[in-house]
């Protein structure tokens, strides 16, 4: 250890490579812009790293990781200035020491990083700030891999829900109608026809296949 900074293990900075591939080719499938998917400031707030470093770790390059007490007071830091109260401040130091369970005095020594917190202060805080567990303590790659896995489930939620529509407007006559050739499409062809009869032939089966597919009122 040098300077409070070690090399993160080598588990947790491989789930990251993974991770970012897999949002990457699900953006790519949904088409949406990658910029919304690494926004870097999201993924911050979601997981507590600083911006410098999820910018880094996307990036692929190293970043210094922080010794346990330096990343549990970096984050329990974040948590103070963005998960505030109704009125928009910050949580007194009696409001986290009520809310943890502890007393004002471990409370400040915590945040003032006089005291090293044990698991049970951070499950404690963690509960209070009402973040997931090892927020306060897992390592930077660890930590925006986690944020990432939440993204690519968001991702995998809208891919379901959109095959989902697909396979039901597929079921729908009318639509699969619509789908093939449109209402600008039917209208043309029914132009190309030579006569008002064969025009009012088309009419007539358009207004029979409706009245076949007509969807019950809402």
């Amino acid at each position: 250890m040098t300077d409070g900074y070690e090399d993160p293990g080598a588990a947790a900075t491989a789930q990251l490579p993974a991770a970012v591939a897999r949002v990457t080719a699900l953006a790519d499938r949904l088409g949406v812009p990658h910029a919304e998917v690494f926004h870097v400031g999201r993924l911050s707030y979601a997981c507590g790293v600083p911006e410098s470093v999820v910018r880094a770790l996307l990036s692929g390059r190293p970043a210094g990781e922080p010794d346990v007490q330096a990343r549990f007071l970096q984050r329990l830091d974040l948590l103070r200035r963005t998960r505030l109260k109704p009125n928009g401040r910050k949580h007194t130091q009696q409001e986290i020491a009520d809310g943890a369970g502890m007393s004002r005095q471990q409370a400040g020594a915590l945040i003032n990083g006089d005291r090293r917190p044990t698991m049970e202060h951070c499950d404690a805080l963690q509960r209070f700030f009402r973040v997931h567990a090892g927020f306060l303590t897992a390592e930077d790659p660890e930590a925006l891999a986690g944020a990432l896995q939440r993204v690519e489930q968001e991702l995998l939620q809208k891919l379901a829900d959109r095959e989902r529509a697909a396979a039901g407007a597929a079921e729908d006559p009318l639509e699969r109608l619509l789908q093939d050739h449109g209402v600008r499409g039917i209208a043309w062809r029914a132009a190309q026809l030579p006569t008002d009869q064969h025009r009012d032939k088309v009419a007539e089966w358009l207004d029979m296949l409706l009245e076949s597919v007509k969807r019950p009122e809402s």
